[in-house]
């Protein structure tokens, strides 16, 4: 029996893709999705990488003369009850917060998708192993096991990220295992196979490639729960140290003074969170029904 060649693989796979996902794809909402949420998020994510350019002052430099004033030239937004400028801690703010919302996004993506495509294309003690793990991180309520070990590690925005990665690899794996099994019985890795590649190949080329955009869909969601995650730790204290600037710890420093009227310390900082939670939501659906086909 001969083997079969590189070229049968190559259409295996495009065959695959054909089976995979028939029908048509709905363009035209999800394109709108896509491009709302790219434009929002395009116009947060540019402030926050030119903030040295866009900020006026230094973010933690106070200037007891000038606390709680309103908008003006030198202060678009005002000042805290420090002097600080809020535009420029905004800036600074929505740096760090974004930064480590998508770093501890893309290490569980890709430990979760990497572990659940070998769970799910091989058998015996690892893939066991791996599952066995994943339900044991599940046992415990997410927000509790996150505040735990960032109590332990101690605040920072490093404690939050390996707290957030320690945790979040699991629904991953599981995405990425349910894919694996339902794609490693299709023809092009049976062809793989006896082309005798190995199974380390076959996974890095094939299988991971194919599973991945599941995994990125839900990213876009989580996200925004990391987002969440980071501003609420922050609000109450075992977040970002201070005086480094956080939309969390700007929220809480700013409550005591919403009795007095002045609401900009409080609802800025709320209104980028939202902005930032809505424009991922947006490009999350778009991505979503991109690969959702019309029945």
């Amino acid at each position: 029996m001969t083997e079969p060649s590189k070229t049968t693989v190559a259409d295996a796979s495009k065959e695959y893709a054909r089976i995979r996902i028939p029908g048509k794809r709905r363009r035209g909402v999800l394109n709108a999705q896509i491009v709302i949420g790219s434009i929002i998020l395009g116009i947060i994510v540019v402030a926050v990488i030119f903030a040295p350019m866009l900020a006026p002052h230094d973010p933690i430099a106070q200037n007891l003369n000038q606390t709680m004033l309103g908008s003006s030239a030198g202060h678009p937004l005002g000042t805290d009850q420090f002097g600080r400028d809020l535009w420029s801690r905004l800036l600074y703010g929505g740096r760090i917060d974004l930064l480590v919302s998508v770093m501890a996004v893309l290490a569980p993506l890709c430990i979760g998708t990497i572990l659940g495509s070998v769970a799910g294309y091989g058998s015996g003690f690892i893939p066991s192993l791996i599952m066995r793990i994943a339900d044991l991180v599940s046992s415990f309520p997410f927000y509790v096991l996150v505040i735990v070990l960032v109590f332990v590690l101690g605040n920072g925005g490093m404690s939050i990220f390996i707290a957030i990665t320690a945790v979040s690899w699991v629904p991953y794996t599981r995405i990425a295992r349910g894919e694996t099994l339902i794609l490693r019985d299709r023809e092009f890795i049976a062809s793989c196979k006896a082309s005798g590649f190995s199974d380390i190949w076959v996974l890095f080329k094939h299988v991971i490639p194919n599973i991945a955009s599941q995994g990125i869909v839900y990213a876009m969601s989580d996200v925004v729960m990391n987002l969440g995650i980071i501003v609420t730790l922050s609000y109450f204290g075992l977040g970002i140290v201070p005086p480094t600037p956080d939309w969390g710890q700007m929220m809480n420093d700013g409550q005591q003074f919403l009795s007095a009227g002045n609401y900009g310390p409080t609802v800025i900082p709320t209104v980028m969170i939202v902005l930032t939670s809505l424009a991922l939501s947006f490009i999350g659906d778009g991505l979503a029904n991109t690969l959702k086909v019309r029945k």
